[in-house]
């Protein structure tokens, strides 16, 4: 039976919420958006008339689609070129979601989005869907086809699995900008010691270029040899320029509720690096510089106005 104009609404009412549920569970905002559309042919297929609560039927639908993705992910990226890291998001965009609590705003974090694939794909289920969307225990286990002590399992499990060893500190669009405003000038001083300041100890530095752009495959870890690779990094070079086509524009931005550096060549976003900052100290740098996961970015950046840049690199 096909659907009504009152179907497809109801669907499109639930959207942003299926968007926002997909892109934690998938790390990629274009995954994302295909398994709700996929979501929604299974709607148009399904006996509407029959669903009695068509908002449980359809985070049901997505989050099992999930799943398949996830398992099949896991596959894909033990081929995938150098560092996997998530598709960054600039603050503003719908498919973050709700962030009125602080498990919210967590569990979008470009840091422990990264750590989210330490999960097996029923721990990171059960954790967006309990600490992102306030699912009961009672309904994951419905979603999920399992008991609620075990979704309770789980979850202690998951959370046990993200603890990270430091307290991540929670930063507004005002002290985003003096963090990565602090560190800009740090790491084009052309000196080592202000970045070792601004580190801690075991400062790590990641990028993920897909093999379509140039990253190191392996971290840069601890303070010192982060400091050398971010002071090298912003040093101006004549290679540096022709390899990207230009001189790229450096913004300060929210990316993910965190700060970061977003790089910018004629309009389009060439990079986005998400800072983790922690009580002790700037703990991570996390560039995505594959252009496959900028282009979303791209599109946002393109609608917004952003002002004179900080500076530019190389």
């Amino acid at each position: 039976m096909p659907l009504t104009m009152k179907d497809v609404d109801r669907f499109e009412a639930a959207r942003p919420r299926l968007e926002a549920i997909a892109y934690r569970l998938l790390g990629s905002a274009s995954d994302a958006e295909d398994a709700v559309q996929e979501t929604f042919l299974r709607w148009q297929a399904a006996d509407v008339e029959r669903i009695e609560v068509p908002e449980a039927w359809l985070t049901k639908a997505l989050t099992n689609l999930c799943l398949n993705q996830l398992t099949s992910a896991r596959a894909r990226r033990e081929t995938y070129v150098g560092q996997w890291l998530p598709e960054p998001l600039l603050d503003g965009d719908p498919m973050l979601g709700p962030a009125d609590t602080a498990e919210q705003r967590e569990s979008v974090s470009y840091a422990v989005l990264t750590l989210m694939e330490r999960l097996s794909p029923n721990e990171r289920a059960v954790y967006v869907l309990r600490e992102a969307f306030d699912h009961s225990h009672r309904e994951i286990a419905e979603i999920l086809d399992l008991t609620e002590a075990a979704s309770q399992q789980i979850l202690h499990r998951a959370k046990k699995r993200l603890a990270h060893g430091r307290a991540r500190t929670e930063v507004d669009e005002a002290a985003a900008r003096r963090v990565v405003e602090e560190f800009l000038a740090a790491a084009t001083s052309g000196k080592t010691e202000p970045l070792v300041r601004l580190l801690t100890a075991d400062a790590l530095a990641v990028g993920d270029g897909g093999g379509k752009v140039p990253a190191r495959v392996k971290p840069f870890e601890g303070a010192l040899a982060v400091a050398k690779f971010l002071r090298g990094l912003f040093r101006p070079a004549r290679s540096k320029r022709a390899l990207v086509g230009g001189s790229p524009e450096v913004h300060v931005a929210t990316a993910n509720g965190g700060p970061a550096v977003v790089a910018v060549l004629e309009g389009r976003v060439v990079g986005i690096m998400c800072l983790e900052v922690t009580r002790e100290g700037i703990a991570a740098f996390r560039n995505q510089a594959n252009p496959d996961k900028l282009r979303r970015a791209t599109r946002a950046w393109a609608a917004t106005d952003h002002g004179e840049p900080l500076l530019h690199m190389f």
